[in-house]
């Protein structure tokens, strides 16, 4: 490096003292031309001096003296110059001697760089041996996979012939299936052709025999139509028999006549009662038989213990004696059918609690037999049949069932909504066991209003359930206070509701600002206060890969191998990526 420094050194003062001798000789020849200038204006001076041209000699005589100055210039230049140029000259001298100390260091220097180009020279060789032999195993290889490439060309040759071969083997048989199948087809035609025609016979035979049907039911309605008219005869006959028999005895026709046409409808809506009554009872044991087998494959699958099976029959024994009791109350009353449906209704709701029946069922069953037989308790006008009463003034008196079953359903109502107020709630308890956790389930479990934009409106309807053992009541208290502003919830409160039994209710979402809202839609049930979460999350980018290692396996010398990556967004919102 130090003699590198020197060279460099050398060459810069040589070509330093090279530019200052050139600019030394170029001065020179410029004072030689000013001095020759100056000679020429003296000798213009003095001929114009001797013409007396005095303008001409003031104008030289400037001339003279710009001329004279630049000489002078020239002249200090050239000294100047000439001192550099010793300078030059005497740097160069001392850094050729500074040079000459280090002749022999040139000298290794230049063995070693010969050895080095020697040795790059063997290294260079070596390389271009080593690619040669590479070279040669990848036209091994190339040759090979030539080879591999020819046999696999003549597999697919072959193999495409077998298919082709395949193909028209495939091909005679599907035309001879396809003729199989049209023979089939066209029989089948035939068939169903021959059968239109039968149907449409039989069609033709039925409207005949339907015109035949008419013609004839029109001659029994004429008759029918006799008939009634001769038994409306009768009835007027009768009741003009009837008139004559009250204005005999002197008493009130008309009230006689009304009261009689009553008596008649009462029977016959006696009648269907009854018949209703009977369908009723073979429901309601039908059920009761339904339950009995249902505990009997139970007690086949379970295998209770004696004691159990002791307490079943016994309970299946008291069944049967309640069953004998309504059944003997029914044909002996058949004038007081509330008594009958109550006290049944009750033995229904006590094999329940026996029996391990859902009570809620039951219970909405009695309580609708109840509405539906409410005006059975009272007769349409009581007191006809025992004594005279005046048919404008009818008493409003009540049955005091009825009185006593209002006045307990406004009690356990009023002793509910106490509850509720108050905060005391029941259990959720069923048939032997009692569940914890929330009365209510909600589908979705969490109203997640997801990827929203500013400015738009969205709307969920979510579903309660009943999840409690028990008739629970449900309603709404409201949202948390920082969703207020973007969140409206619309829910009709839906009353008394079994176990099992879902209710609805509409949430709306306003969003104004571009940011993640979290909260909760509280309830408060019969069981205690529970509520439902609802969450709002804004659009965002979510990147993956689809793989976690880059494995290329094994390689040979020479070959490139390419592995694909794919990067996903599985967000709503765009992104870049580098």
């Amino acid at each position: 490096r130090n003699l590198q420094l020197l060279n460099d050194m050398v060459r810069e003062k040589e070509l330093a003292f090279q530019n200052t001798s050139d600019t030394l000789s170029a001065c020179r020849l410029q004072s030689k031309m000013l001095a020759k200038q100056l000679d020429h204006v003296d000798m213009e001076i003095e001929r114009e001096e001797e013409a007396g041209n005095v303008a001409a000699v003031s104008r030289l005589q400037a001339m003279s003296s710009r001329l004279c100055a630049e000489l002078e210039r020239e002249k200090e230049l050239e000294l100047r110059l000439a001192l550099t140029l010793k300078q030059n000259l005497l740097e160069l001298w001392q850094i050729e001697t500074e040079q000459g100390k280090y002749d022999i260091l040139r000298e290794q220097l230049q063995k070693d760089e010969e050895e080095l180009q020697m040795q790059y020279q063997e290294e260079r060789e070596v390389r271009i041996w080593k690619e040669k032999i590479t070279a040669l195993q990848a036209e091994g290889t190339r040759r090979t996979r030539e080879k591999r490439e020819e046999k696999a060309e003549r597999e697919r040759e072959e193999r495409n012939k077998k298919l082709l071969e395949d193909a028209k083997r495939n091909h005679e048989k599907a035309v001879c299936f396809l003729k199989q199948s049209m023979a089939r087809i066209h029989e089948k035609y035939a068939k169903e052709e021959v059968k239109a025609q039968e149907h449409m016979e039989r069609r033709i035979q039925a409207v005949l025999s339907l015109k035949t049907s008419i013609t004839s039911n029109r001659e029994k309605l004429q008759t029918l139509q006799i008939l009634s008219k001769a038994k409306a005869l009768e009835a007027k006959k009768e009741e003009m028999k009837m008139r004559e028999a009250i204005l005999a005895k002197g008493g009130n026709v008309i009230r006689e006549i009304f009261l009689h046409k009553r008596q008649q409808e009462h029977e016959k809506k006696e009648e269907a009662f009854r018949e209703l009554q009977k369908s009723r009872k073979m429901e309601i044991v039908s059920r009761i038989l339904q339950e009995k087998a249902s505990i009997h494959k139970q007690r086949k699958s379970q295998s209770p213990s004696k004691a159990i099976k002791a307490r079943d029959c016994s309970f299946v024994l008291l069944n049967m004696q309640v069953i004998e009791f309504c059944l003997k109350i029914a044909q002996v009353t058949t004038k007081h059918e509330t008594l009958y449906l109550q006290t049944l209704c009750s033995f229904i709701k006590v094999m329940a609690l026996f029996i391990s029946l859902p009570q809620d069922v039951l219970w909405e069953s009695g309580d609708e037999d109840t509405e539906r037989d409410k005006t059975l308790l009272v007769p349409e006008f009581p007191g006809l049949w025992s004594r005279e009463y005046d048919l404008h003034k009818v008493p409003k008196a009540e049955d005091p069932t009825l009185l006593a079953i209002r006045a307990m359903r406004k009690q356990m109502a009023e002793k509910k909504m106490k509850e509720l107020q108050t905060g005391i709630f029941h259990k959720q308890t069923g048939p032997g066991q009692e569940r914890k956790g929330c009365a209510f389930h909600s589908k979705p479990s969490c109203i997640h209003f997801k990827d929203f934009d500013v400015g738009q409106v969205y709307k969920k309807k979510i579903i309660l359930t009943n999840a409690s053992y028990s008739v629970n009541y449900c309603r709404l208290v409201g949202i948390s206070e920082w969703l207020k502003n973007f969140i409206s919830v619309h829910f009709d409160p839906p009353g008394k509701m079994s176990s099992g039994m879902s209710c609805e209710f509409l949430v709306t979402f306003k969003p104004m600002i571009n940011k993640g809202l979290e909260g909760e839609v509280m309830f408060m049930a019969q069981t205690g206060s529970f509520s439902v979460p609802l969450k709002c999350t804004v659009k965002t980018c979510i990147l993956a890969l689809d793989k976690e290692l880059i494995d290329f396996g094994s390689l040979v010398v020479g070959e490139t191998i390419s592995r694909t990556i794919s990067l996903t967004n599985s967000g709503a919102l765009g992104t870049r990526f580098q």
